[in-house]
């Protein structure tokens, strides 16, 4: 059945005056892929990524609007996130939003509680941030409408923090919908009290958001333009205006590479460096940047395009050294838990690509048994189960068998 996305593949194609078989071997893929996608099958973003990247073109103007499949499986969720939906998103009337304010609390303890569940989520506990949020959005409202002055300028502040937590908790849970709400308002209050840094930490979380949905020109155009208003002086000497834009930066790189316009990427992740440079360490303050930042996470994100770019062996060259060995995180102290784990991936994917299935288990295997919660959350995990499962030739192990389990995947 011929689709958008099909009809655009081959558009292209034949624009660039290629076969079905040329242009198989021009973005390294099977002519039987080609043939799949170009019949109106279903395909990766990094297939769709291959062939924008063999036919000259961004990977988003592969994209078409098509009727969304079914979707099948989501009853949980729903039933799962009712609570914080209504905390979040209250039904609106003719007259207000019908809504339960809940009780306001001191705002030291509304800080503390916020500070307690940005602990929870870096430790993927996400059961205790989702049970934690309704109670905090609802406060942090109540103290936005009952206090005056200075105090409820305070109070704005903290909601916006209260939302940023739920943007980002959402994100990762791909409950995109809701995280876009929360990240909006997140934004939409700092810039009410004058908070810059706190409404750019938004938009740091708003392009991993537009990223995550392949919204890749938009993710890269947002985070350009907010990088261009935040960009430090030469003499600066504030980490945290560093790492904020230093994030910036690798939003704008991961979204360029995503697009195929690896000009855009280059100069993008030299600004990271350049931020990166700035530092001599690895710096963490959510109420100024998104996570953490410093010379391990930009590297662990340039590592990360060599991955995207299908550059398997270049990700291992790279995995574990300069300034990824052991010294060096010593040195500079580690990122956060979930760019870490997601470099991880990276190797283990490219460890099946080189057919080192057992490399490609161990850092499986490590990864569930660290943060085995966010490992579940990743499709990236799953594509690797996926392939390592249809490229083995012997009968499966028994740690195999188990990790296709704990990730959903079926043989």
């Amino acid at each position: 059945m011929s689709t958008g996305l099909s009809d655009n593949i081959r558009k292209y194609r034949r624009a660039a005056g290629l076969s079905q078989e040329q242009l198989a071997h021009e973005a390294g893929l099977s002519l039987g892929v080609v043939r799949k996608v170009e019949q109106g099958g279903d395909a990766r973003v990094e297939t769709l990524h291959s062939l924008a990247r063999a036919l000259g073109v961004s990977t988003s103007a592969l994209f078409a609007t098509e009727a969304p499949d079914p979707v099948i499986g989501d009853e949980a969720n729903r039933r799962y996130l009712a609570e914080l939906r209504r905390a979040l998103m209250p039904p609106v009337g003719l007259d207000a939003a019908l809504c339960d304010h809940g009780e306001g609390r001191a705002l030291p303890e509304l800080r503390a509680h916020i500070e307690d569940g940005h602990a929870l989520y870096h430790a993927d506990r996400y059961g205790a941030v989702a049970r934690k949020l309704p109670g905090l959005l609802r406060s942090t409202e109540a103290c936005v409408a009952s206090l005056e002055g200075e105090e409820r300028q305070r109070a704005v502040v903290l909601r916006a923090q209260a939302l940023l937590l739920a943007g980002k908790y959402l994100t990762q849970v791909r409950q995109y919908d809701m995280a876009y709400y929360a990240l909006a308002e997140a934004i939409r209050l700092a810039r009410e009290t004058d908070r810059t840094r706190t409404a750019a930490t938004g938009v740091v979380g708003m392009c991993w958001l537009l990223l995550r949905q392949d919204r890749f020109d938009e993710s890269e155009r947002l985070a350009s333009a907010t990088a261009a208003e935040m960009e430090p002086r030469i003499s600066a000497t504030d980490p945290a205006q560093f790492a904020l834009w230093g994030e910036l930066s690798l939003r704008i790189a991961s979204a360029a590479v995503r697009d195929n316009k690896p000009d855009v990427a280059r100069e993008a992740r030299r600004m990271a460096r350049t931020a990166a440079s700035a530092m001599d360490s690895e710096h963490i303050d959510y109420r100024t940047h998104w996570a953490t930042f410093g010379p391990i996470t930009a590297e662990l994100k340039a590592v990360e395009d060599l991955s995207i770019m299908n550059d398997a062996r270049g990700v291992l060259r790279h995995a574990d050294n300069g300034v990824l060995s052991e010294r060096a995180l010593h040195i500079h102290g580690k990122p956060t838990s979930n760019n870490w784990d997601r470099h991880r991936l990276d190797v283990a994917k490219a460890h099946v690509a080189v057919g080192s299935h057992q490399d490609a288990m161990g850092e499986l295997k490590r990864l569930r048994t660290r943060s085995g919660e966010w490992l579940k959350h990743q499709a990236m995990a799953r594509y690797i189960m996926s392939d390592l499962l249809r490229s083995r030739k012997r009968t499966l192990t028994q740690d195999m068998r188990e990790m296709a389990a704990h990730l959903g995947v079926t043989q």
